[in-house]
């Protein structure tokens, strides 16, 4: 994970109210996303998420569909994108995302009962995202297999009492306009 951990090191940091925030290419899509971290990430979240008998992976637009794609390219697994944008299809699911800066509602598509998923995606920090999706994948009745974020936020967020529980690659914290590494192995 050294080019994940320095990359996170190096990133800067922007306030948005009273939050502040690292910039990343995984959660923000700049600075460039280099091939070489995109696959360093791939093969880690590979080795630590449940594979097996995975009907598909579901992630949530739009920083969550780089890695996703990755991720089933290299295991044939499909993926399932959640979006922002109602499509009125045949077992569309709406759900409310709510994150530390904004609210959104979201709606999945083509995740029934009984299909076994994992949950990807880019950042877990106050954990109103990976909740509202968690929540609707249980609703749907799907089998979470697993759920995987590639970096976690360090401090309470929203999944501390749900009963969920999130695999990630490397935890951070940002202090004083830092990126600070509390654990590079991050949460199995």
């Amino acid at each position: 994970m050294d080019q994940l951990r320095q990359s996170l090191l190096e990133a800067p940091i922007i306030e948005k109210g009273e939050y502040e925030y690292f910039v990343h290419p995984i959660s923000d899509g700049v600075p460039m996303l280099r091939p070489e971290l995109l696959r360093e990430i791939v093969i880690r979240i590979i080795r630590k998420a449940e594979i097996d008998d995975v009907d598909k992976i579901v992630t949530p637009a739009a920083m969550g569909i780089h890695i996703s794609t990755a991720v089933s390219l290299m295991t044939d697994i499909p993926l399932v994108v959640i979006r922002k944008r109602q499509y009125g299809l045949d077992g569309e699911q709406p759900l409310s995302q709510q994150t530390g800066y904004s609210e959104n509602e979201m709606y999945i598509n083509d995740v029934e009962a009984g299909d076994r998923v994992l949950v990807l995606d880019d950042v877990l920090s106050t954990g109103g995202t990976m909740r509202a999706v968690l929540d609707a994948l249980d609703h749907i009745g799907a089998d979470i297999v697993d759920t995987v974020a590639v970096i976690k936020k360090a401090g309470p967020n929203e999944l501390d009492d749900s009963g969920h529980h999130v695999k990630t690659l490397i935890n951070v914290r940002v202090e004083d306009g830092e990126v600070i590494i509390v654990d590079e192995h991050g949460d199995d």
